[in-house]
């Protein structure tokens, strides 16, 4: 994913554990372990927002954009084409999720990460 997240240096530069910024900002230390590692598809403001609060930092300091490798551009046509497909799946299942279940639905739906 081309979103790097950079919690475990702002961690360090606080000498704080995962444990208690999971507890100070108000999410499970799974979710944040989810974020942290990099398997999030989505966050809530709300939830970057505490977490720039208790880090004191930042969403910059946390998020940053890398490039992806570039691959041959025969290569990448068909995944491309997948993608988007999977892309479409996905937003069409998460427009379901909020007509049913409001936004908070259609963000779980999505993998976001927050509480």
């Amino acid at each position: 994913m081309p979103i790097a997240v950079d919690i475990d240096v702002m961690l360090a530069r606080r000498k704080m554990s995962v444990g208690e910024l999971a507890e100070r900002v108000g999410i499970t230390p799974a979710n944040l372990a989810v974020l942290k590692n990099g398997r999030a598809r989505a966050v809530r403001f709300t939830t970057l927002a505490a977490l720039c609060e208790v880090l004191q930092c930042q969403p910059g300091d946390l998020l940053r954009w890398e490039a992806e490798d570039t691959e041959d551009p025969a290569d990448t046509a068909g995944a491309a084409g997948a993608a988007g497909a999977a892309g479409a799946e996905g937003a069409a299942g998460a427009e379901g999720a909020e007509g049913a279940a409001g936004a908070e639905g259609a963000e779980e739906a999505a993998g976001a990460v927050g509480g």
